[in-house]
């Protein structure tokens, strides 16, 4: 069976949503999270999650590569991917910095 893809729900609603909304939403689903951020020009090297990671950007952006599929995927207020346990990845943070809330699934 393929590896799950990565998964990017951006937002889509009119205005973005406030870190309240984004910890509400995770909440809703049962999912423990918890808050970390980052400056602008961090860089994270390519690696791996025994775990599934769901990731919302609460301020700023960053920039997830899949170097097993090429992608490049930019994240920024409200957006959320959604990271199969195994997958290969790196980020950059952009130029504004970004803060996230993270949870992991068991599945």
């Amino acid at each position: 069976m393929p590896p799950l893809p990565a998964l990017v729900k951006q937002w889509s609603e009119k205005e973005p949503p406030s870190e309240t909304d984004i910890r509400s939403r995770l909440e809703a689903e049962g999912l423990l999270y918890y808050r970390w951020a980052n400056a602008p020009g961090d860089v994270y090297a390519a690696h791996t999650h025994p775990f599934y990671k769901v990731i919302y950007v609460v301020q700023g952006s960053i920039t997830f590569g899949l170097p097993g599929t090429g992608e490049q995927l930019l994240l920024t207020v409200g957006d959320r991917l959604e990271l199969p346990p195994s997958t290969i990845h790196e980020a950059i943070v952009g130029s504004q910095g970004v803060v996230c809330l993270e949870a992991h699934r068991s599945d």
